[in-house]
């Protein structure tokens, strides 16, 4: 078996406060991102209306291709074209109709470029209705999938600070992905929050890993800190992380690059959720769970010590 970082002693835990400022302040430049385009840039998944994708042998200008999209009656058209410009994304709203809108649009182009051929490859119709019903159900999915693994993993565990640090791991990491996109101004599909959700299995499954260690830890070194313990577990989880990080980069990287321009934005997601879920199940999940934990277990001293003052006082 492969593995790398044998007898690793990396103390991750003693920078966890420039990791919490890291990951600070990336969310609120997400924030700040959605607050200024104004919520996430949705797709007609969920505000209606029609994409055409479309095959141009030989390519043309995206310039060219959004004129005649415009000429066509294709009010309000958004045009998304492939690195080699061969395949076409036309994107117009529920306004617009969409009976004619595929033919229109091939007579408009045969005016300009008489020579290009042009093939429909499919074409997808959503109604306004339709697509706040789905907008709903996705908002739905996320909260209930961060919600069952909140309640999962804080009975797997016994520690509700590993149930809280897992969940607010995997909020962060949806968050950042939301803000990448809403940065590049990319549009969120049903086919990105399949993406976010991919996400979500991806990073608790490293954190249960790292968690399963952890408690394993716990019971066998009695003499370390619980910031040791967690440093040790990580350490131990490090090989298996980075080889699983590192295989799955490269297959999202060869889709990223290689998969045409619908499946661009699924690889994007997918591309910034590993990396930032890798990053999350170390700096954020454990550490948060860390610092709950000291925070509980002060707490409970705190209020141990004013009971026994006040029995003293009593006495």
């Amino acid at each position: 078996m492969l593995e790398i970082f044998v007898g690793a002693k990396f103390k991750f835990m003693e920078h966890r406060r420039f990791a919490y400022f890291v990951s600070g302040s990336l969310i609120l430049i997400s924030i700040l991102s959605l607050a200024i385009h104004e919520g996430p840039r949705e797709s007609i998944d969920f505000t209606g209306g029609t994409v055409l994708y479309l095959d141009l042998s030989p390519q043309v200008p995206v310039g060219e291709v959004r004129a005649a999209a415009q000429k066509a009656g294709l009010g309000g058209v958004q045009v998304q074209m492939s690195e080699d410009g061969s395949q076409a994304i036309l994107h117009f709203g529920k306004n617009e109709t969409s009976g004619d809108a595929f033919q229109n649009f091939e007579k408009e182009l045969d005016q300009s470029h008489p020579n290009v051929q042009l093939t429909l490859l499919s074409q997808d119709t959503v109604g306004p209705k339709v697509g706040s019903e789905l907008e709903e159900k996705a908002t739905l999915a996320i909260l209930w999938s961060l919600v069952l693994i909140l309640i999962y993993i804080a009975w797997r565990f016994t520690r509700f600070s590993f149930g809280l640090g897992a969940v607010i791991a995997l909020f962060h990491d949806i968050l950042i992905t939301l803000g990448l996109f809403s940065i590049l101004n990319r549009e969120i599909s049903l086919t990105v929050v399949a993406a976010f959700l991919t996400i979500g299995g991806y990073s608790i499954n490293d954190t249960i890993v790292v968690f399963d260690r952890i408690r394993e830890n716990m019971g066998l070194i009695r003499r370390m800190s619980f910031a040791e313990v967690i440093n040790k577990s990580v350490n131990q989880t490090l090989s298996r992380t980075v080889l699983t990080a590192g295989t799955t980069l490269l297959a999202v990287i060869a889709l990223f690059f290689l998969g045409g321009p619908v499946i661009h934005d699924f690889a994007l997601a997918m591309l910034c959720g590993v990396v930032v879920g890798t990053y999350s199940s170390i700096f954020v999940a454990s550490a948060l769970a860390l610092d709950i934990s000291n925070w509980w277990t002060r707490r409970k001293q705190a209020r141990s010590a004013g009971a026994s003052a006040k029995t003293a006082a009593a006495r």
